[in-house]
């Protein structure tokens, strides 16, 4: 019985786990500033900062980070319930073929 315990609490911890990374993704998601509509290309005065580098761009390089560790978060759940699911089959085809 040992065996499955480990095998049930590591599926846990993954479930766990995979939570944590999905809640701080959504919260670094949600604080992400809402660009405004896309504006005509224009080329900027020489003294004037290119909207699309720097900061703008760093958010979207943010967002796109973020967005990769929600959907890792998800998998890494998912993962964590199908090792639950199988040690729950095994343990009941266990107890099953005593009885």
């Amino acid at each position: 019985m040992e065996i499955s315990a480990n095998v049930f609490s590591s599926g846990i911890s993954s479930i766990q786990a995979g939570q944590r990374r999905v809640d701080q993704a959504a919260a670094e998601i949600a604080g992400n500033p809402v660009a405004g509509p896309p504006q005509a290309a224009q080329t900027p005065a020489p003294n004037q900062v290119d909207p699309s580098s720097g900061a703008a761009g760093q958010g979207r390089a943010d967002l796109s980070e973020s967005l990769v560790a929600l959907r890792v978060g998800q998998h890494e759940a998912q993962a964590g319930a199908r090792v639950v699911r199988t040690a729950d089959e095994v343990l009941g085809t266990l107890i099953d073929t005593k009885a």
